[in-house]
């Protein structure tokens, strides 16, 4: 999927059914409905400019806990914080776990290279270790 063929409302209702109830999603659902086309799109072209910076990463063999992998797993933890909602690395783990967990987020991540839900899964564990829990 395209950032222009993003649909930002594709997954509200399973997101309130599955975090409604947290802060984060308290936080979240009145951000991303004032968004424009405009802040959608860039949003869409920071999280590919990460996601291709960590393909990259991953396909030169650097390995997760690499100080270049983690600097990108943290700008990652940021985009999320500037864009969606507070994430501290205790819930930015949780999300790397997701990520391989579910089939749907581990095939977005790796339209970007075969691998990359893992890779930035353990990149993001490695700076979990390194940062705290924040």
């Amino acid at each position: 999927m395209s950032v222009a063929d993003f649909n930002p409302t594709e997954y509200e209702a399973e997101a309130a059914e599955r975090w409604g109830n947290t802060a984060a999603y308290a936080e979240s659902a009145p951000r991303t409905a004032a968004y424009t086309k405009a802040d959608w799109e860039r949003i869409g072209a920071e999280a590919a400019e990460i996601s291709n910076g960590l393909a990259a990463l991953m396909e030169a063999e650097v390995a997760p806990d690499s100080e270049s992998e983690m600097q990108l797993a943290e700008r990652h933890r940021r985009h999320i914080s500037e864009w969606f909602y507070e994430c501290p690395p205790q819930m930015h783990a949780a999300l790397g776990e997701m990520y391989v967990a579910d089939p749907r987020f581990s095939a977005n991540f790796d339209k970007a290279g075969e691998g990359l839900a893992a890779y930035l899964s353990a990149a993001i564990t490695a700076n979990r270790r390194k940062v705290g829990d924040g």
